[in-house]
């Protein structure tokens, strides 16, 4: 079975955090799946050839999406983008003319081998893809490029309200995740019945990848026994609690957000590197490989 052809889609404006050059390195060891950024950051050195970047000003930007949705799109900080990443495929269809599916993501994670775990046959079964159980992934998602895909934002009540405000409102993950999701508080049971009621629930996967620890949902044993080392080795990704399983990425929030120091996490990292080791400490070279 052939791939199905991917490109996420990352409008990134602001400075290039500290470690995005291995964030490119992992997108490398994904040579069949395309990026596309839309950015006012310098081009980086050393570019992957399944990499792009469209340079504008954030308010150039503004003005794209403000035409595309048909709406005032105006905030004074990029963070508000993360509302509109269920809109990006209809703000940016023609740049996605031909791919089978598009997606979008954060930076603040690293790829593993994404093929692997969005096989084609596993592609084949659904129109959208999530790595939580109970709710759109915000830092990374895939969808079908079909118009139905493109436009299921619009099926949000007062859409157009909540993208024009200024304000972040999470809208990836809460008003866009109960199109799909509804009662997602129900136990087990009644949770999966209830979505075989749901056309939308039904065309989707929603499985925890479990990419994200220590943000709140329990590791693969139950436990809140998180990994303290993830490893990632010519763009296989592995962690120190589960042996050789691999992951289809790491979502560093956890440690971005509470741990790191984000002006020294990456400095001792040079930037050509085939290994290198994730931790509350940074990203560092394996020096065992």
């Amino acid at each position: 079975m052939q791939d199905p052809t991917i490109v996420v889609l990352i409008p990134y404006f602001g400075k290039w955090p500290a470690w995005f050059d291995l964030f490119l390195l992992s997108c490398e060891h994904n040579p069949s799946i395309n990026w596309k950024f839309y950015t006012d950051c310098l081009l980086p050195d050393n570019v992957p050839a399944n990499v792009s970047f469209q340079h504008m000003t954030f308010s150039e930007y503004k003005e794209i999406v403000s035409i595309s949705l048909g709406i005032s799109f105006n905030p004074r900080n990029p963070y508000k983008l993360c509302d509109i990443k269920p809109a990006l495929g209809f703000i940016h269809q023609k740049d996605i003319i031909g791919y089978d599916f598009w997606g979008f993501s954060d930076i603040d994670l690293i790829y593993g081998d994404l093929r692997k775990y969005f096989s084609a046959e596993k592609l084949s079964q659904y129109d959208f893809f999530s790595t939580h159980a109970r709710r759109v992934s915000g830092h990374f998602c895939l969808m079908r490029n079909t118009k139905k895909m493109r436009t299921a934002f619009i099926n949000v009540k007062n859409w157009q309200k909540i993208l024009s405000d200024s304000e972040h409102h999470a809208f990836d993950e809460s008003a866009f995740s109960r199109i799909f999701i509804k009662r997602k508080n129900f136990p087990k049971p009644l949770y999966n019945l209830v979505g075989k009621l749901n056309p939308w629930r039904r065309r989707s996967e929603f499985a925890e990848a479990f990419s994200t620890p220590n943000a709140g949902v329990a590791w693969i044993d139950g436990s809140f026994n998180f990994p303290k080392k993830w490893c990632w080795n010519e763009g296989i990704l592995t962690n120190d609690l589960t042996g050789e399983r691999e992951y289809p990425y790491f979502h560093f929030y956890g440690w971005k957000k509470d741990v790191w120091s984000l002006e020294d996490c990456c400095l001792k990292v040079p930037k050509v590197v085939r290994s290198f080791i994730i931790n509350k400490e940074g990203i560092t070279v394996d020096e065992s490989l």
